[in-house]
Order: C-alpha cells, then structure tokens, then sequence
C-alpha cells in the first residue's frame, strides 16, 4: 500500500532519514502545554518513541522515531491526552509568543491570549509557503517578532498626568531612548524618540502617566536561509479588532498573491511593498 508522505507531512509526520521512522511535530500555542498534556506526551514518547522529545526552536515539541506502523495509534493515544498534532509544509505553523503581561512585569499586552485568538483563527490554513506568526509582550522582544511573517510587538502609548506629577524625574532616567525631558517641573515627551516601552509609567512612583495598550506589527520577516526583518508599515494599533483587520487582509494578500515555494517576503519583493502598504492601510482605517 502506498504512502501518502505528503499528507502525512501536513498532519505533522516528518520523515527521518531513518526508514520509516517520523518526527512528530505537536500543536502548542506560544509554548504553553498543560503538566496532563506533558504526561501524555512522555507515555507517547516512552511507548512508541526512544523515551525522549525535541524542543524546537519555536517552542513546539516534537517526538522522534515514531513508526509508520503506529502512527494511526498514536494520533489515537495524543487524542486522548487533550494533545493534537501540529502542521508542516504551506501552511500557517504555531503561533509563538511569549507570556506578556500575564506574568511578565515587562508585558504590555497578554501575548498568550493573543496567541492563542491568532491560533484559532488562522493556525493551519493552506497558503503558497509556510507563514509565521510571533507575538512578543514588550520591547525586550523575546520572541523576535521582526523574524516573523506577521510580528507583534505590545506596547504603550504614554499621555503626561501633570496634576500627579511630584518632579522627581524618576521617568527621565527610566527612559532607555532620552525620549523624556524634564524642565521647570514639566515633563516633555519627544514622539519620534519614544519606542512604547511603558518604562516610564512603570518606574514612576505617583502613577503619573496615562496609558494606553497596543500593538507594533511588522511584516515580511524571515530567518534560516534568508535573513530578513520585517517592515512596520503601520501606526501603532491601539485595539485587536484593528490587528485583526490587519491579519486577515495579509493572510488573503499573501493568498491571492504568493506563488508556490514563494516566502512572503519574496511576494512582497515581486509585488511590490508599496501595493501591499495600500491594502494593510485600508484594513488599519476599517476601509472596504
């Protein structure tokens, strides 16, 4: 009976250069996996592995030396430990991110959450080449949003409270990008300089500064055998609605656009960034 490598290979099932023998690639969203999903995953790795997983680089789990003859088995056992199979080939791969704001004093936004709205909407949908999402919670940018197809970076916008204000300019220092001035007992914030990191709201001791949560996105990273930082074409988001918006018209440019084995940023390269700023534009302003 034949073998249908290829759907397999979607299904998460990567070949080893061992006859068959599979890597099996898990579904995690932004490197969170419940201790009874890890409990499934060591049975599974123990009964039908050699007793050990791979930690990729983007915060999936793999399993190695699964048999062709007990995929079907496996795929069962997973299933019964709430663990799903991921996805390989030209599709949407895992959502990466870091913690955020749920756990992280850094954090901006919740990541995870993000992470996991991003997962459900998009995770799996077949397109010309592989596509990355990657959400980081603050400027620190752990998980690198600019090596992604679709970066997110959280972060604050910043309105000077002078009524609670006591001039200790506590902020100035704070401020990582000298974006802040303190002069006559009046705090000036230089936009072009700012980064919203939201240091400055964090050190100051009378709560001084209003804030408002949101989202930096880059698009056309990449990493491995092409290097490139991706592009912020955009004013910072200040809601998920928005991003969203944003998401879905990159996603169907992508789509309509890419040719087969084509990386986005390539697309974007033949196309033509500027025809994609357009379309990103509309979707940012809730244009038809």
């Amino acid at each position: 009976m034949a073998v249908d490598y290829s759907a397999l290979k979607a299904g998460g099932f990567m070949r080893q250069k061992q006859k068959d023998n599979f890597s099996l690639r898990l579904r995690t969203v932004g490197g969170t996996v419940t201790a009874e999903q890890l409990r499934t995953v060591q049975a599974v790795a123990d009964e039908f592995g050699e007793g050990y997983i791979h930690l990729t680089s983007r915060q999936g789990i793999e399993i190695p030396f699964i048999k062709l003859a007990d995929i079907e088995e496996v795929k069962r056992r997973l299933a019964e430990g709430g663990v799903e199979t991921g996805v390989c080939g030209p599709r949407v791969r895992t959502v990466t991110a870091c913690q955020g704001g749920r756990c992280c004093p850094s954090g901006c936004i919740d990541a995870l959450d993000l992470a996991e709205k991003l997962d459900a909407r998009y995770f799996g949908r077949e397109l010309n080449h592989k596509f990355k999402f990657g959400v980081t919670g603050c400027q620190n940018n752990c998980l690198k949003a600019e090596e992604n197809d679709f970066g997110v970076k959280g972060g604050v916008q910043v309105a000077w409270k002078e009524d609670a204000c006591i001039g200790c300019g506590v902020c100035v220092k704070a401020c990582r990008r000298g974006a802040i001035t303190l002069e006559e007992g009046k705090i000036t914030v230089d936009e072009e300089k700012c980064n919203n990191c939201g240091r400055c709201n964090r050190s100051c001791p009378t709560d001084a500064w209003d804030v408002t949560s949101g989202y930096m996105v880059s698009f056309g990273g990449t990493f491995g055998n092409n290097l490139k930082f991706g592009e912020g074409l955009l004013p910072f988001i200040r809601d998920e609605e928005t991003l969203l918006r944003v998401a879905d018209a990159t996603i169907d440019f992508f789509a309509e656009n890419g040719l087969p084995s084509e990386r986005f940023f390539k697309t974007l390269e033949r196309v033509g960034i500027d025809t994609f700023k357009v379309v990103v534009e509309k979707a940012y302003k809730g244009e038809e």
